[in-house]
């Protein structure tokens, strides 16, 4: 989830390093509002949801309205949000969250798998239609590819950016939601290691089923094609050091083999 929340700004041209935290600090509202002042769990995943949108739309603000580089706003905002998930925890893991969410993510099963599965599934195929079937997705990959024309053609590009990095954000905070029920504690730090392989799995998603652009299918298969890939190393009884240098050169691989696909499109255009 935190993979397809990475690939829609990056289909507009902007990059949101952000999304690591906004998930950390949307698990923990959860687990702070629902714990320690007795909030139900739908209450607190709304707020979650909210919390992550108003951090899309901060986002947005520096990086449109000001013209900073998104690598670089949202860049300061995960610290910034990692230093406000400290705050909020008064640096503790918070455990107790209520066994309802937990249920609702990873102990209710359909044909023997948790129905955390099929939410990204679900998740997949909507952003996929959304991309690939919809006005609104051909306007986004337009501004993607070069945001002068699609000003000139009479695209809100603004418009584009800012709704795909609220979504994003958004789309962050649902992945909190998820690993929550998954654990069911939230702790300050963990959700931050997961922004590299995130990375890794979008850009290596950017190779397969539509090669040369950023693609929700591509992205699913790139993240079991990843965790596979670690879990046998796991197996192997490999160091622990080997799992950051697999996601580290499968990222820069990825990278180096998607601009290499989309420079063969561009000479074939």
């Amino acid at each position: 989830v935190l993979t397809l929340a990475l690939i829609i700004p990056l289909t507009t041209g902007d990059f949101d390093l952000s999304v690591a935290g906004t998930m950390g600090l949307s698990s923990m509202v959860i687990a702070v509002l629902n714990v320690k002042l007795g909030l139900s769990i739908p209450g607190a995943i709304v707020i979650a949801l909210l919390t992550g949108a108003l951090v899309g739309a901060i986002n947005a603000f520096f990086i449109i309205y000001f013209g900073v580089f998104s690598l670089i706003v949202t860049l300061g905002t995960g610290y910034f949000i990692s230093g406000m998930i400290l705050w909020i925890a008064d640096s503790g893991t918070v455990a107790g969250v209520s066994m309802g969410l937990v249920k609702a993510v990873i102990l209710t099963r359909f044909l023997g798998i948790p129905v955390g599965f099929y939410y990204a599934l679900i998740l997949t195929v909507a952003i996929w239609y959304l991309f690939q079937y919809t006005a609104l997705g051909r306007r986004m990959l337009f501004v993607g590819r070069g945001r002068e024309v699609a000003r000139l053609s009479g695209v809100n590009v603004t418009r584009m950016r800012t709704g795909a990095l609220i979504a994003s954000s958004t789309l962050a905070a649902f992945a909190g939601v998820l690993y929550t029920g998954m654990r069911g504690v939230a702790d300050p730090s963990s959700a931050l290691a997961f922004l590299l392989p995130a990375f890794a799995a979008a850009f290596l998603g950017s190779t397969a089923i539509y090669p040369g652009r950023f693609n929700a299918p591509g992205a699913f298969v790139a993240v079991y094609f990843l965790s596979t890939g670690i879990m046998g190393l796991n197996f192997l009884g490999v160091d622990s050091f080997v799992q950051n240098l697999f996601y580290g050169g499968g990222l820069v691989i990825a990278v180096a083999i998607s601009q290499l696909i989309r420079g063969r499109k561009s000479m074939d255009g």
